[in-house]
């Protein structure tokens, strides 16, 4: 199925990557409608229509559905059930249940990545103190703690240390602490893995089962929170390869139709080492924008679509810079600097934590 200039691609989600990916389609000739709970969603400015309606809601989806040609969605906290609901509607989903419903459960994406012959830190599945203690068993320490569902950007997770292990009194009220700190949930244990840095891949498969990946980037983190995505990023050719492989491996086995992000821990050997994947554009990407003739936005929209993937080539070097909170209110200064493209996610509030836009700084290619 391929979408036409001037038909409409549905987008499950009005936070910024929707807001870029109705801008992207824009470009294009396509309309997009966006469907979100939140009455004041930024995606909202640039669409052509929008639904304020919960993701459950099955009158609302049914419209929606009526209403596009195809359907994707901006970030992986989407019901699965209502990318089921709009696929029984007769309206394709890309990507397609299978990637969202691996991408929401840390511990099945961990158990996928395996299963693809992908490299993960060691892991064990935590649903009790019990569990929890028998995982740092076999684990051993330091160790971070994750609640399997719905954390990101630092959040639902904390750190247990060995320092205390030789003293049992501490050693207990720190994993009873690090229990009660990810609310007592389904959560998953993760050995410490000491990485030399952290790239990311974005990949691209389109309808047709072509592929497309752009250079990978050196990723730097602040607070839990994404702070920098340097291109080029300081690793080997061969490091490049093993984690386009298991990009393109995992966008096989997964049937995938769109962009995808997957993060990769470098060792120092060069070996990679899978954190987690996004069936969806990723904050990691968003340097392509300004580095690259066809971003990752544009990307994904022509997957979605039907449409024949566009050429990643790099033409410059890049430093893409989230502004986080507050930091946004330099885009007076920022705007005044040469070779820096600021893009601001026009949401009302600047709140610590909260990902307000980002500035990319561009240099010749090398």
């Amino acid at each position: 199925m391929i979408v036409e200039p001037n038909g409409t691609i549905g987008i499950l989600g009005g936070g910024q990557l929707g807001r870029m990916l109705a801008t992207a389609a824009a470009e294009l000739g396509l309309k997009t409608h966006i469907l979100c709970p939140d009455e004041e969603a930024p995606a909202y400015d640039a669409a052509s229509a929008h639904t304020v309606a919960g993701y459950l809601d099955e009158h609302a989806l049914a419209a929606f559905a009526k209403a596009v040609d195809v359907v994707t969605y901006e970030f992986e906290n989407v019901p699965v059930e209502a990318v089921e609901f709009l696929t029984n509607c007769g309206v394709a989903v890309r990507p397609g249940a299978k990637a969202l419903e691996n991408a929401q459960d840390r511990l099945v994406e961990k158990e996928f990545a395996n299963s693809i012959g992908a490299d993960t830190a060691a892991f064990h599945a935590v649903d009790d103190l019990a569990s929890l203690k028998a995982g740092l068993d076999r684990i051993g320490g330091p160790a971070i703690l994750k609640t399997r569902r719905l954390g990101y950007d630092g959040k639902g997770q904390t750190r247990i240390t060995a320092e205390d292990r030789d003293l049992s009194a501490s050693y207990d009220k720190a994993i009873e602490f690090a229990w009660k700190e990810v609310g007592a949930a389904p959560s998953i244990l993760e050995g410490f893995v000491p990485f030399a840095c952290e790239i990311s891949i974005i990949g691209a498969r389109g309808a047709d089962a072509d592929f497309k990946m752009y250079d990978p980037a050196e990723n730097v983190h602040k607070g839990g929170i994404l702070k920098t995505s340097s291109v080029p990023a300081n690793v080997s050719r061969a490091t490049v390869d093993k984690a386009r492989k298991v990009t393109r491996d995992m966008l096989e086995a997964l049937d995938y139709v769109g962009v995808i992000g997957v993060e990769f821990f470098v060792l120092e050997n060069g070996d990679v080492i899978v954190n987690e994947y996004a069936p969806r554009v990723h904050n990691s990407g968003h340097w392509t924008q300004d580095g690259c003739v066809v971003s990752q936005f544009e990307q994904h929209i022509r997957a979605v679509a039907g449409w024949p993937l566009g050429d990643p080539a790099r033409h410059s070097n890049a430093v893409m810079e989230n502004l986080i909170g507050d930091e946004a209110n330099q885009w007076r200064l920022l705007a005044s600097e040469p070779q820096c493209a600021v893009h601001l996610y026009g949401k009302r509030e600047a709140r610590p934590g909260r990902k307000m836009g980002h500035a990319t700084r561009i240099t010749p290619k090398s």
